[in-house]
């Protein structure tokens, strides 16, 4: 078969610009052939190369006492005490779940799995953080609908149980949704395993599913703008089997317990390339590959379909030679292919043969150590001019103009499509806060989280990178957790404009002070530009995944207040409405800057919740929707109403950060109150648990009718009742 001519057109349907590409003629000193223009196009793409952000993503805290492994793996790992580890990391699966939100969805779980499970960790949750257009928006339901039923359906069929995330609706994400999948995992400190191969003759070994055609150039598809050729690319979107992937989790752990690794890489974007690629790179060592010996699913296939193929539930390995047969019966026990498709070579080369022809011949570490990196021009975003007062509105008012806004209405339409007890190790599902887990066999826990609040950042993206972090760290600290370390998703525009680049920038900025304030490294993550459609960004989503260890489940802070507790506000409220929710729900306005972030209280505030917990009944962060929406959601879960003394729409509904609403039994508030004194810790009383009724000053509705309001504007929103499956 014909190789096509090399033609502009071409190395632009590439993604390639045309300096970019008379680098690879510098580099070459000829024409690339056509499965190296391919390779080159997958290696120096924005999903794989981060051409844009890296000299940005240096300046982020990676280290950290209890870090094992940051940023540069399959996903980051942290010590946890007693010989174990966690392993975890978000990454995007955005441009797919648009074009095929079942499978776009569904293969970002399992990509983010394997990543988990790569390191020698064995899953023990997922997490997911969607963003998605106006509800009323013609495709929005389509895409909920689908990405909520591929999440669903990869885990459960899978054994993961999910335990957290969140979902926000926004006109920003009416082109381009977002779907960020996180996942960790548990494993022995001893058995970590890492993708740099070593030795000069050693097998490369393909393993898992078969290859096919799905997802070729999913990639480069994923660092370029949508336009009305979007269902063009529909053939670039992978199709995932949850069952195989269980099956290639127990015959990777089942061969980790032996001595074969050298090392392993699963096969994710840029699939064989990327992941051949890197394992040379990182051991300093060249890798030859003879595709013929690749386990096809489908006929003819061409050197460049393979070496860009999707295909997902597929690894690649290094493997000790005397160890070879013990891998093969294991995989071949689990019924999954196992081919030796290579070796490593002491030149610096990527050979590729396929039918005793040479395919591709490349400097191997030219592939990733020379890629383009860019020092893109920026600009800082302008400061946001003050919002003009809100108009006049009742509490109760704005009380139901939150939660029957599907933003902030109760998300069970959502979580209950997921197993979230599968493994019988989770303590808390989502709807509490932040989601925990048992660490197997023990009294200890772990806990995640994910968040961001988009209009902070687009306002402001110092602060806002800043408050992402900071509520990720308040909502372990409000389950009584100490927060370990993070991982990133950063979902951008396009950021060859200035102001697109300038935001993730500012982000970054804020990201790292926060991270740096707060001990908090980020230890793994995932940069998703070029969101766009039609020259139309999303807002700049940086969301930021959370883990916290419970050393002992005794010291978890329940996430249900009783009846009679007094409701106590830690932190100070200054009525901040500056891009509230209240302001964008009740008024559609979205003005005025982002609430400062004290990072320093952020600090003195949370280690006083963890010092004080055994005197909670319950606890939760201030965030989105302040004072008044966190006491509703506590009293709601509890099946209690809430009285809160104050009638003030800012003190009520404002989003000052570095607060907590804590539920306090009545004997211990003198207590507390004493402890907060010593700490130099604002405390003070606003209101009680307890009755049938919420009562906002004077204003009052009984619990059950907002509860119903509460509980039926998500599935009202997008139109309709829960699948049949769930």
């Amino acid at each position: 078969m014909q190789e096509p001519a090399i033609t502009p057109d071409l190395i632009a349907a590439h993604g390639l610009k045309p300096d970019e590409y008379q680098r690879i003629l510098d580099l070459l000193g000829r024409e690339p052939s056509f499965t190296e223009l391919g390779i080159f196009s997958a290696m120096w793409n924005e999903h794989c190369s981060y051409k844009s952000s890296k000299k940005w993503l240096r300046t982020l805290p990676t280290t950290g006492e209890r870090v094992i492994c940051g940023p540069g793996e399959n996903a980051g790992v942290v010590d946890i005490g007693d010989g174990l580890a966690v392993v975890f990391k978000m990454e995007s699966h955005n441009h797919p779940s648009y074009i095929e939100p079942h499978q776009g969805a569904a293969t970002g779980v399992g990509g983010i799995l394997r990543d988990v499970f790569t390191m020698g960790a064995r899953p023990v949750a997922v997490m997911d953080s969607l963003s998605f257009g106006r509800p009323d928006h013609p495709r929005t339901a389509h895409l909920v609908k689908g990405v909520v039923e591929g999440i669903g359906a990869y885990g459960n069929a899978f054994g993961v149980p999910n335990v957290g995330g969140e979902v926000r609706f926004h006109r920003a994400y009416d082109g381009n949704c977002l779907v960020n999948a996180f996942a960790a995992g548990i494993a022995p400190i001893d058995r970590i395993f890492y993708s740099a191969a070593s030795g000069v003759g050693m097998p490369v070994v393909y393993l898992g599913a078969k290859t096919g055609r799905d997802g070729v150039g999913g990639a480069t598809m994923a660092s370029a703008e949508f336009d009305d050729t979007i269902e063009e690319k529909r053939p670039t979107v992978q199709v995932g089997d949850p069952f195989t992937e269980k099956c290639l989790l127990e015959a990777c752990l089942e061969l980790m317990e032996t001595d074969a690794i050298i090392s392993i890489q699963d096969m994710g974007a840029a699939g064989l390339t990327c992941s051949a690629v890197e394992m040379g790179d990182k051991g300093g060592l060249g890798i030859r590959l003879d595709l013929d010996r690749v386990p096809t699913r489908e006929a003819a296939m061409t050197a460049y379909e393979m070496m860009l193929s999707e295909s997902q539930e597929r690894m690649l390995m290094v493997l000790r030679p005397d160890k070879e047969q013990v891998a093969r019966e294991i995989f071949e026990k689990w019924d999954l292919d196992f081919a030796v498709v290579g070796e490593t070579i002491a030149e610096d080369r990527f050979l590729i043969m396929h039918g005793n022809t040479v395919k591709a011949d490349l400097p191997l570490a030219a592939l990733s150590g020379t890629a383009p990196e860019y020092d893109r021009p920026w600009v800082e975003t302008p400061i946001a001019p003050p919002m003009d007062t809100l108009p006049p509105i009742r509490p109760m008012a704005a009380l139901e103009a939150l939660i029957g806004a599907p933003n902030h209405a109760h998300k069970a339409w959502v979580w209950e499509q997921y197993d979230t007890q599968v493994g019988a190790d989770t303590v808390r599902r989502p709807g509490l806060g932040a989601g925990v887990v048992r660490i197997h066999g023990t009294n200890r826990a772990l806990a995640f989280t994910s968040d961001v609040t988009p209009r902070y950042v687009r306002a402001n993206p110092v602060e806002g990178g800043k408050q992402a972090v900071a509520e990720a760290w308040r909502n372990l600290v409000a389950c009584g957790a100490t927060p370990l370390a993070a991982t990133d998703n950063l979902n951008f525009g396009n950021p060859e404009k200035p102001e697109i680049m300038g935001q993730l920038v500012g982000a970054i900025q804020g990201i790292g002070e926060a991270c740096r304030a707060l001990d908090f490294p980020i230890v793994s993550g995932n940069v998703s530009l070029y969101n766009e459609t039609d020259g139309k960004p999303i807002l700049p989503t940086p969301t930021i995944g959370g883990v916290g260890l419970i050393d002992d489940l005794g010291d978890l802070i329940a996430g249900r207040p009783a009846d009679g507790d007094v409701a106590l506000m830690v932190g100070r409220s200054r009525g901040h409405l500056g891009q509230s929710a209240l302001a964008c729900e009740a008024f559609g306005v979205e003005a005025g800057d982002a609430p400062q972030v004290d990072l320093e209280a952020e600090r003195r505030h949370g280690d006083f919740i963890l010092a004080n917990r055994e005197a909670f009944s319950a606890c939760t962060d201030l965030s989105d929707g302040g004072l008044a929406l966190a006491a509703f959601e506590l009293a709601e879960a509890a099946g209690i109403g809430v009285a809160l003394d104050s009638a003030d729409i800012g003190f009520l509904f404002g989003e000052d950060q570095a607060r907590y609403l804590v539920a306090c039994p009545a004997d211990r508030v003198a207590t507390l109150t004493r402890a907060a004194q010593d700490a130099s810790v604002p405390l003070m009383p606003v209101g009680q648990f307890g009755g049938d009724t919420v009562r906002l000053g004077d204003d009052t509705a009984p619990l059950q009718a907002l509860s119903q309001l509460y509980r039926g504007a998500f599935s009202a929103a997008i139109g309709g009742d829960l699948p049949d499956h769930a």
